[in-house]
């Protein structure tokens, strides 16, 4: 006879991964599917880890984890072809335990956040394709694998199985995705000298940095770029959203190619060597995008669930307190030995009445609003670059005279009426 669960898992990535450890901590018996070769062999995030979703479920888990660097700063950049006007903000209190947000790879934290799993009791089984869910009389009983003899069966399926989520769409949870709902992520792994990093970045002992670089490093279009220092290497990418590649007529790995040669960039990343490409789409879509998140039966979680916030680069956070938000709700259903939609839909009210919710509904038209309106990013980066270069450069010119040079480049473009509009529309999206 088939295999039955209380609950299986599919996608073993910081979402599934939560899921089944709290599940499986309360004494659930829990199957996880990974499809890779191992937990993060084919995931890929910027590389920070923020501390108190994980520290939710495993407490002063940095004492044994993976991570790379505590992140002490915070600096963006807005970039034009040969100049950046930089910020930041660099924390002390970031630099002391439990600290703010850790750098991370993903082939080591996933595997070792398996693990964990596992020794709660979950049954992790990897290089396992599940081709689709079992359905019966409306309800999700089980998974189809790949393997021989593949059914297996549960009360309850958690989908962590990436922004595509097949299963989804199967489901008729998901639609297509929009390409200005998803974005192209592509990463390198570099590697440097710990004191070669500590000596660019301005850096002590192992603090770490993050940067996250906005304007030419996606040509003007809606994205990011981002460099992070990990302990003896340097994770760069650049992620675009589809309809903004196909605007620009760029390929991702020509467009990293671009940022790692950029000459703001350059300096940063010399002499370093090449150790892992990554690739991988995130869900831009925000709130407008969430799918369906509970059925009789069934859950999504993680990008599955597009809950990503792009504005602020978070998705790992957010993917594990919706895991967590699963697991707990799996354990009512299973105390009261009900799994249909009505009970499983209290996930729903979770995630919309937690910080998930409120960020994603805050942001609710932002990306949209930025991707109809390129100039935020081809028009307005450069100018503030232009402006601040003649600002600073001591010429004999007066101050007064910048500044009403500076606001005419402003205004030359769009008139005084569109640059109000602008900056109305842009505090209306993000207030």
């Amino acid at each position: 006879m088939p295999e039955k669960f209380d609950v299986i898992v599919v996608g073993a990535g910081p979402a599934g991964t939560a899921c089944a450890y709290t599940c499986a901590k309360e004494g659930l018996k829990v199957l996880l599917i990974e499809r890779g070769e191992y937990p993060g062999a084919k995931n890929v995030m910027g590389g920070i880890l923020y501390r108190k979703q994980l520290e939710d479920i495993i407490p002063e888990f940095w004492e044994e984890a993976p991570l790379e660097r505590p992140i002490v700063e915070q600096r963006y950049w807005m970039m034009d072809k040969e100049s950046m006007v930089t910020m930041g903000y660099k924390g002390g209190e970031w630099a002391e335990k439990p600290y703010n947000n850790f750098s991370v790879l993903r082939a080591k934290f996933d595997q070792w956040f398996a693990q964990k799993a596992v020794q709660q009791g979950a049954v992790l089984i990897n290089e396992t394709v599940v081709k689709e869910c079992i359905v019966k009389d409306g309800k999700v009983i089980g998974v189809r694998t790949d393997r021989p003899d593949g059914d297996v069966y549960a009360d309850v399926v958690v989908l962590a199985d990436g922004v595509n989520s097949l299963l989804g769409k199967q489901l008729g949870f998901h639609r297509e995705l929009k390409p200005q709902e998803v974005a192209l992520a592509v990463m390198e792994v570099m590697k440097l000298p710990e004191k070669t990093i500590n000596e660019r970045f301005g850096l002590e002992g192992n603090q770490g940095v993050s940067v996250e670089i906005f304007g030419d490093s996606t040509n003007g279009a809606l994205g990011t770029a981002w460099l992070y220092t990990n302990k003896d290497s340097i994770s760069i990418g650049v992620g675009i959203t589809l309809s903004g590649l196909i605007k620009e007529k760029k390929k991702p790995y020509e467009q990293i190619e671009y940022v790692k040669n950029h000459p703001m960039i350059r300096p940063y990343i010399e002499g370093a060597e090449s150790l892992e490409y990554l690739a991988h789409l995130i869900p831009e879509g925000g709130y407008n995008s969430i799918p369906k998140l509970a059925g009789h039966g069934v859950l999504l979680v993680g990008d599955a669930a597009h809950l990503v916030n792009g504005i602020h680069r978070e998705g790992s956070n957010m993917a594990m307190a919706s895991g967590k938000m699963a697991a707990e709700t799996v354990i009512l259903a299973k105390q009261a030995g009900d799994f249909s939609e009505n009970m499983l839909d209290s996930y729903r009210t979770k995630i919309y009445d937690s910080f998930i919710g409120q960020d994603l509904k805050k942001y609710k038209d932002a990306t949209h609003t930025f991707e109809e309106n390129p100039q935020y990013f081809k028009e307005y980066i450069p100018l503030m670059n232009k402006a601040a270069s003649k600002l600073f450069s001591i010429d004999g010119t007066s101050k007064k005279e910048k500044q009403k040079e500076i606001m005419k480049s402003f205004t030359s473009g769009r008139g005084k009426l569109g640059v109000v509009q602008d900056l109305y529309r842009a505090w209306k999206v993000m207030k």
